[in-house]
């Protein structure tokens, strides 16, 4: 974890701050970045005995010649995971020394474990990517997928859920979004990832469906909390891993066929409206002119609305802010001129599809 890169900056800032020479040496005793350059790559030997020993070294001013490429000054073993990975020397005095040394030696400490955790979370992340990249594919091979999983610690099991979040341009970084989403879903319970700069994907495995609807409530207010402006849109369950690239297929036309002032899209309640979508523009038209009015195109809210309340004239009425004998007006009056009673179940499908279409072809 020692690497040339994290010894150049250390010698770089404290340096700087201490005017002294500063040599960093790895597990080697090479000196791998010094003020002075011409010692770059030279065999430090105070630091094969401070490697050797575990202990740090002195080297007062009259001994500097017992340690080949040494000179005096303090060298402090640097500790990763309790292993020593290298040597911090400071040119000088040793006696002036001590106190100093141990802050420069912490502060080195601190950044090489700042590196190796932005290290692990880049990697995981990469693994991730790699899983979600697989998982999407028409023809996935599971070989790839199980043994990212393996790597990241998680298995999956069905029943799986896929969720597609939509997002608009905002302040907060991909790393805060995806950190906070991972912190709801759990480690061993799925996997998240943007597949693109404003799109997140998440696979959740082995949960019940109540679990998941939890868990969805939480993702929801977690990033209405960063302030984030975004569509959410969640599969049905499916139980092999195959079915990924369908699922987020759904997951997308939702998205793109729904209300888009609606923030939380499931494909179960709009796979009907999904299979009007899919069909060819020459049957929607005709269907379409054979049902839809000036009536109809005028009342299409009320009928909506309608629809939504479960026929329910009060709720209807008090939602657009109508009274019920306006409502009842406009309803015997599609009626009279569709030929189609909206209050009657087979009659309202006829509309509702008619309604549906009109949507579409306006896309």
């Amino acid at each position: 974890m020692l690497t040339r890169s994290i010894a150049h900056t250390i010698v770089k800032e404290t340096s700087i701050r201490l005017n002294r020479n500063i040599n960093i040496m790895n597990d080697s005793g090479i000196i791998i970045a010094s003020r002075d350059i011409e010692r770059i790559d030279d065999i430090h030997e105070g630091a094969l005995q401070v490697l050797k020993t575990g202990k740090t070294l002195m080297i007062p001013s009259n001994q500097s010649g017992t340690w080949k490429g040494s000179h005096p000054g303090i060298n402090l073993p640097i500790v990763f995971q309790d292993k020593i990975v290298g040597v911090i020397g400071i040119t000088g005095n040793p006696d002036e020394m001590a106190d100093l040394g141990e802050l420069v030696k912490m502060t080195t400490e601190l950044m090489i474990k700042a590196e190796y955790m932005a290290s692990q979370m880049e990697w995981k992340k990469r693994t991730q990517e790699m899983v979600i990249e697989e998982l999407l594919k028409i023809n996935p091979s599971f070989n790839h997928i199980s043994r990212g999983l393996n790597l990241l610690g998680i298995t999956f099991h069905p029943p799986y859920n896929t969720i597609v979040i939509q997002m608009s341009e905002g302040t907060i970084t991909n790393h805060t979004v995806v950190e906070k989403i991972e912190e709801i879903l759990g480690e061993k319970n799925g996997i998240v990832g943007f597949i693109n700069t404003n799109r997140i994907f998440l696979a959740f495995s082995n949960l019940t469906q109540m679990k998941v609807d939890k868990k969805l409530e939480e993702i929801y207010h977690a990033l209405k909390k960063l302030q984030l402006t975004f569509r959410l849109a969640f599969s049905i369950p499916f139980d092999s891993l195959n079915m990924f690239n369908q699922s987020y297929k759904d997951c997308d036309l939702a998205l793109a066929i729904s209300d888009p002032s609606e923030e939380v899209i499931s494909f179960a309640d709009i796979e009907l409206k999904v299979l009007i979508h899919q069909l060819n523009r020459y049957e929607s038209e005709r269907f379409y002119q054979r049902v839809m009015t000036k009536t109809l195109l005028k009342y299409t809210d009320t009928l909506e609305s309608f629809f939504q309340n479960n026929f329910n004239i009060q709720q209807t009425a008090d939602e657009l802010f109508i009274h019920r004998n306006t409502l009842i007006y406009r309803l015997k009056k599609i009626e009279e001129d569709t030929e189609y009673n909206p209050k009657h179940f087979k009659d309202a499908i006829t509309l509702q599809l008619a309604i549906w279409i009109s949507h579409k072809m306006k896309k």
